[in-house]
C-alpha cells in the first residue's frame, strides 16, 4: 500500500506540472507517466499479456479496448483510457465500454484520463447512468484515491472486495431511492401518510399530510455520494445530481427539518400508466429494441442470454416464453429446479433482463426501454 501511496503521489505531482505547463499530452503519454504506473503498483504485471493486455478485442472484429486485466487468463477489468484533461462526462466513453463488458461478461470497468478514475458495474440492473460506483480525483484526496484504486488491484480483484462493497451500496441507493419518493414533492405518498396516521391518533390525515408537506427530509449514509464538482472537487464516491436520476446511496436514520417553505418536485422513479401498457412488442415497433437482440440477465453471479422474437416473445435454451418474466422465471427453474418456491421464481422481466437500446446504444434494462418508449425520448 506503500508503494500504492508513493506512486499516486508521484502522478499527482506529473499532472501539476503538465497543467503548469500546459501541455495536452495525448493518451499515450497518459498511459505511460500516469495509468501504467498505478496499475503497475496495483500488482498487476504490465509486461505479462495474460494479466495486462493491451488493446484488448474478444472478438478479431470487436473494438478494443485500452486495457483488460485478467485472472486465470480471464477479463476482470476493463480500462478505457483518455488523454489527460479530456472530457470524461462525455457519455461515449462509458457507454461504449459499459456495453462491450457486458456483452463480453465483464463485470467491472474503469474510466480514467490518468487524474481521474471512474469505476462502472457493468452488470448492474440499472440504466448506465446509474451503473457508477464511485469516481476520485487523485489531486483532491490522495487517500480517497488509494481507497478507490486499491479496490482494482489483483488481490482484491482475485478476492472481488469490490462486489462486497458494490452490494451494500446498491441496496442502500434503492432504499435511498424509496425513502426520497415517500417525503417528495408538494403531495406526500400516501402510504406514508396512513401510516403516521395509524401511529398518532390525535392528528387528522390532512393535518399530517401539511405537515409533511412543510417537512424536509434528509437521510445520512455511511459512504459520502457528493458528486466531484470541476470547481470545488470532492474526491470520495462519487454520483451525479439528482436530475440525472442517481440517487445517493442511504441507510441510516432520516433526520426531518420543519420549514415553511415546499420543497421542489422531485422526479419520481414511479412507472405510470403509460409505461404499464407497454409490451415488448411496442418498443419493437417503436426501434428500440430490434429483433433476434441478446438478452443479457445477472443472477447469482452467472450471465444467462436469450434472444428477443419479432413478435416480442423471448427464446430461453430452445424454448420460447410470452413475456421477460416468463423467461427469467425460467432461469431460476434451470438454476434451482423445479421445486423452486414461488417467491423466489417470481421474477420482474423487464428489470431482470438488459438489452441494448438501438437508438442511443447503450445497454439498459428492458424497463428504462419502456420508460423511454412512454416519455418520447430520443
Amino acid at each position: 500500500m506503500y508503494e500504492l501511496e508513493d506512486v499516486i503521489k508521484q502522478c499527482v505531482e506529473r499532472v501539476a506540472r503538465f497543467r503548469r505547463q500546459h501541455q495536452r499530452i495525448g493518451e499515450q503519454n497518459t498511459k505511460a507517466s500516469l495509468i501504467e504506473p498505478i496499475l503497475g503498483a496495483l500488482g498487476w504485471d504490465i509486461v505479462d499479456l495474460d494479466e495486462v493486455h493491451r488493446e484488448y478485442r474478444r472478438r478479431g472484429v470487436d473494438n478494443p479496448v485500452d486495457y483488460a486485466l485478467l485472472l486465470l487468463r480471464t477479463p476482470r477489468l476493463f480500462i478505457e483510457a483518455k488523454g489527460l484533461g479530456e472530457n470524461l462526462d462525455d457519455p461515449r466513453w462509458a457507454n461504449q465500454t459499459i456495453g462491450y463488458a457486458t456483452m463480453a461478461g465483464v463485470e467491472w470497468v474503469a474510466l480514467t484520463d490518468g487524474a481521474e478514475w471512474r469505476v462502472y458495474n457493468a452488470h448492474a440492473p440499472v440504466p448506465i447512468e446509474h451503473k457508477l460506483f464511485r469516481a476520485v480525483r487523485i489531486e483532491d484526496d490522495v487517500d480517497a484515491a488509494i481507497e478507490l484504486l486499491s479496490l482494482l488491484s489483483k488481490q482484491n480483484m482475485g478476492d472481488n472486495r469490490i462486489e462486497e462493497l458494490w452490494k451494500g451500496f446498491f441496496v442502500d441507493r434503492q432504499v435511498h431511492t424509496e425513502l426520497t419518493d415517500l417525503f417528495a414533492g408538494s403531495d406526500p405518498a400516501p402510504e406514508l401518510v396512513a401510516l403516521l396516521d395509524s401511529r398518532m391518533s390525535r392528528l387528522t390525515r390532512e393535518e399530517i399530510r401539511q405537515s409533511l408537506i412543510r417537512a424536509r427530509a434528509t437521510f445520512d449514509f455511511p459512504m459520502s455520494a457528493a458528486p466531484p464538482q470541476r470547481q470545488a472537487p470532492s474526491a470520495q464516491a462519487y454520483q451525479p445530481s439528482v436530475q440525472q436520476a442517481v440517487p445517493p446511496p442511504a441507510l441510516a436514520r432520516p433526520t426531518v427539518q420543519s420549514s415553511g417553505l415546499r420543497r421542489p418536485q422531485r422526479a419520481s422513479t414511479r412507472v405510470t400508466p403509460d409505461e404499464r401498457k407497454l409490451k415488448l412488442a411496442d418498443l419493437l415497433a417503436a426501434g428500440r429494441l430490434r429483433p433476434g437482440t441478446t438478452l443479457i440477465a445477472r443472477y447469482l453471479g452467472q450471465q444467462h442470454t436469450a434472444e428477443l422474437l419479432a413478435d416480442g416473445r423471448v427464446r430461453y435454451r430452445g424454448e420460447n416464453h410470452n413475456s421477460p418474466s416468463r423467461a427469467g422465471e425460467a432461469v431460476k427453474i434451470a438454476l434451482h429446479g423445479r421445486d423452486i418456491t414461488g417467491s423466489r421464481k417470481a421474477t420482474d422481466g423487464l428489470d431482470f433482463w438488459q438489452a441494448q437500446d438501438a437508438v442511443k446504444g447503450d445497454v439498459v434494462t428492458l424497463k428504462e426501454i419502456r420508460r423511454r418508449v412512454a416519455l418520447g425520448e430520443a
